[in-house]
């Protein structure tokens, strides 16, 4: 079962994901300090974490580690996204889609979009 991230490990997993696996360490390390300037022991606290929560799976190779997702972006994000929707919508997807609606931050040409993916989905 997928649980929610914290947003330093979901920074980690976004950098996983970025990348064709396996990931190696080095990599990780190099692309969280560009970003981040976390030092070395966080960022491996933060993979220890995330492979003992099941996002990663790791393997040593040589010297290096190297890091497989195990749960993929799109199934994570449809996770927080159903999670979002059953927390502050009362899992109304009409009262989520109306939240931007009402706010203008949604075009005619998304709510086409919108409509037609329904549509294909209740087929």
């Amino acid at each position: 079962m997928i649980k929610k991230l914290p947003d330093a490990e979901f920074e980690v997993m976004k950098i996983i994901w970025a990348n064709t696996p396996p990931i190696s360490s080095n990599t990780i390390m190099e692309q969280l300090g560009k970003e981040k300037e976390w030092k070395t022991p966080t960022a491996i606290s933060l993979l220890l974490r995330l492979v003992e929560r099941g996002f990663l799976r790791t393997e040593k190779n040589g010297k290096e580690r190297e890091y497989y997702p195990i749960i993929t972006r799109e199934e994570y994000l449809k996770f927080e996204t159903q999670n979002f929707i059953k927390i502050y919508h009362e899992n109304s997807f009409a009262s989520f889609v109306s939240t931007f609606y009402d706010n203008a931050k949604i075009s005619g040409i998304d709510i086409e979009e919108i409509i037609k993916m329904v549509k294909e989905k209740g087929e």
